[in-house]
């Protein structure tokens, strides 16, 4: 159904839930408002890729500055994009872990002053568990358990998911996220940040088997990641085991730096297709979701696509739109938890593990 139509509709039904999500855990400064955890009456996201591109990375000063700047313009427009009043808002939801505290801090402000002056109930929500929603938010036909992959800049973490409020952690990285070594192989190879998009565009015209870059999978039976492995192996390859070498990336050729992105971009989907697998098998998953920014990988989702496929599994993955960070789904899944009476108080804190 149509935003207007949905809009016209609870206009005439005191039941319809609106919630106003707030997002900064990291380097977007994000809003929305959600009617009844799956209709998107508003959307609004400040990127600050461009702040943060000469550094290969983000800067946490920076982003916080940032957000300080765009959090109260980022609500308002967000506000008036749903021709609504604060009247019409339900509930306050905000991302209050994990992610970069000094981030994190300003949207929990932003939401607790909220929250107090509009005197609306207040709604912490886990920024990881909000990506699994992003993928689960349209579905019409989700059968549980589902093996949930999020996969992104700073969190790569696999998830036995029965329901939006218990997902279940089976295993995470424990060094470079996925995502960060995206990045950081970019800079390697001279390719702008961020690294994600920057290495899909340059892999198009490589080879994937020109480098046979380690697979790390660590135990057999282990559902945790490793990616400085990958990580190092490129920059080896590009300066030498010794790190004294010239950093061969700069006079390679187009060729040799699209093969280079395509063979790490490979093994990269390697081992999250594999180890999504291997939780698959041991939770019987009837569904694979997958969320976060590397999600809009397309290699990602083909290589999902077709270990789903050969397992009899159905494929949930976020919309490319939803695959970053963004608000639309902090505030979907605030609406679980808005019908569990779930709520914070303003002694809510921001947290940089969760």
């Amino acid at each position: 159904m149509e935003k207007e139509n949905i809009q016209a509709a609870s206009n005439g039904r005191r039941d319809t839930i609106r919630i106003l999500g707030i997002e900064t855990s990291c380097d977007e400064t994000a809003a929305s408002i959600i009617a009844d955890g799956k209709v998107v009456l508003s959307s609004v996201v400040a990127s600050q890729a461009k702040l943060h591109e000469k550094y290969g990375g983000v800067v946490p000063e920076i982003a916080s500055r940032a957000h300080i700047e765009k959090i109260y313009p980022v609500i308002s427009e967000t506000i008036e994009q749903a021709n609504l009043t604060k009247d019409d808002i339900d509930a306050i939801a905000v991302a209050n872990q994990p992610g970069l505290t000094i981030a994190l801090i300003v949207g929990v402000t932003a939401a607790k002053t909220l929250s107090f002056a509009w005197n609306k109930p207040l709604i912490g929500i886990n920024h990881i568990h909000a990506h699994m929603q992003s993928a689960i938010m349209d579905a019409e036909d989700f059968e549980a358990p589902a093996a949930a992959l999020i996969v992104s800049g700073g969190h790569t973490s696999l998830y036995n998911y029965q329901s939006p409020l218990k997902p279940e952690l089976l295993g995470s990285t424990i060094d470079d996220a996925a995502g960060e070594a995206f990045d950081k192989v970019a800079m390697i190879l001279g390719l702008p940040y961020p690294g994600g998009p920057s290495i899909e565009k340059a892999s198009k015209d490589g080879d994937p088997k020109a480098r046979n870059f380690p697979r790390t999978m660590l135990d057999k039976d282990s559902l945790d990641f490793s990616f400085s492995g990958i990580k190092t192996a490129v920059l080896y390859h590009c300066q030498g085991q010794n790190m004294k070498g010239h950093n061969k990336a700069a006079s390679m050729s187009k060729q040799e730096i699209a093969d280079i992105a395509a063979s790490f971009q490979k093994a990269v989907v390697d081992v999250l297709v594999k180890k999504t697998q291997r939780a698959a098998d041991r939770i019987e998953a009837k569904s694979v979701l997958i969320g976060g920014g590397v999600g809009a990988n397309t290699v990602l989702r083909n290589a999902m696509q077709d270990m789903c496929d050969a397992s009899g599994r159905k494929l949930l993955i976020a919309p490319k739109r939803y695959c970053t960070d963004n608000a639309v789904m902090v505030a979907s899944l605030a609406y679980h938890k808005f019908k569990e009476g779930l709520f914070a108080d303003l002694s809510l804190e921001s947290k940089a593990t969760g």
